[in-house]
């Protein structure tokens, strides 16, 4: 973490920043190694030279005290705001080009009141550029999310049958990927069979699964904070050729797009590899979202893989690859895994078989 620090000053000297202010409570675990439970409970403070402040109210204190590295610990008592705290420490320390990360415009106008004289810079791609490239030890928590989120989607396999509702098959899953290390899920566990599997995020309900419906799956473990993502497309029966072909098309679109992940492409080229594929079959309407984006601490990160993405991609992105085809009323055909970029070619890091009928 500390080599964390010493690249976000090295880029914060690029961009002549005295100071930089952090308030996305990911961003403070990556360089920290505390993680904030609520939004806006802290505030990270790096200056250029000197001691990084981390402001933390009450209920986050004795455990930042015993957690945070690299920096110290300043509490917000009852009554003080963080950000006016931060604002009298910006001017001692004389910081005139002050950068920060995400900030809410309530927040924003409370700082710029507070600091009159300083240049207040948004600019939180410094830091972005630095997460989306994992070093050895994140891709190692990832590898281990994916191995836990796999578990989930055996499980899903072993427990989707005529008749079990949505919410038992997430809760089925989420209790077999904690039982083995899990810290919880990345995201809530979607669960969509029949027509609600043709909503991209369809959320699991009380809905019964009904013979041959098409299940929508989506699942991701969460391990050291870091986590991972897959989606699998089920079905209790006896396909029709319809969802048949669906389904063998988005297949087809997944490895071609991962065929071309790799360090120094272009992620719109990887999204363009997919959509290709579902248009010449005739779904080009169907697929409704960008192929992928990139998994770390946050389960949606940069890059963004899409037609418009201005994002190159490099070597230890970790990012997503999901192609999809939705038709209204009937029902949706997902796959994704979560895939290492390397410099000459791409690893699945999702292992989970590929299985249409359960």
């Amino acid at each position: 973490m500390i080599s964390r620090i010493r690249a976000l000053r090295k880029s914060m000297e690029n961009k002549q920043l005295d100071g930089f202010l952090i308030v996305d409570e990911t961003s403070i675990l990556y360089f920290t190694g505390f993680f904030v439970m609520e939004r806006g409970a802290a505030l990270l403070l790096i200056p250029a030279r000197g001691d990084n402040i981390l402001y933390v109210y009450g209920t986050n204190y004795e455990a930042a005290r015993e957690m945070a590295k690299n920096c110290q610990v300043e509490l917000v008592k009852r009554g003080e705001d963080a950000y006016k705290k931060a604002a009298m420490k910006i001017k001692k320390l004389r910081l005139r080009n002050q950068g920060f990360d995400t900030i809410d415009v309530s927040s924003f106008f409370k700082l710029k009141k507070n600091l009159k004289g300083v240049s207040l810079k948004p600019n939180g791609q410094v830091v972005w550029d630095l997460r989306r490239v994992k070093d050895n030890t994140e891709i190692g928590y990832i590898r281990k999310a994916a191995q836990l989120t796999d578990i989930g989607a055996k499980t899903a396999m072993e427990t989707i049958k005529l008749g079990i509702r949505e919410h038992e098959v997430a809760a089925e899953v989420e209790y077999a990927m904690r039982r083995l290390g899990s810290e919880g899920t990345a995201f809530d566990t979607i669960v969509a069979s029949g027509p609600r599997s043709a909503y991209p995020h369809g959320g699991c309900t009380s809905k019964k699964i009904r013979e041959g419906e098409l299940v929508q799956f989506d699942v991701g473990a969460r391990y050291q904070n870091y986590n991972a993502d897959l989606t699998r497309t089920f079905l209790v029966g006896k396909p029709t050729p319809k969802q048949q072909k669906m389904y063998k098309v988005v297949m087809e679109a997944q490895e071609k797009a991962f065929q071309k992940i790799r360090d120094s492409v272009k992620a719109k080229q990887v999204d363009a590899a997919a959509r290709d594929v579902i248009k010449k079959h005739g779904f080009g309407e169907c697929f409704v979202h960008g192929l992928g984006h990139g998994v770390g601490l946050g389960v949606h990160e940069q890059p963004t893989l899409n037609a418009v993405s201005k994002d190159v991609l490099k070597a230890g992105n970790v990012v997503t690859d999901e192609p999809g085809i939705y038709v209204v009323g009937y029902g949706g055909v997902r796959i994704e895994d979560t895939v290492l970029v390397r410099k000459d070619g791409a690893e699945r890091l999702t292992k989970a078989p590929y299985n249409l009928v359960v």
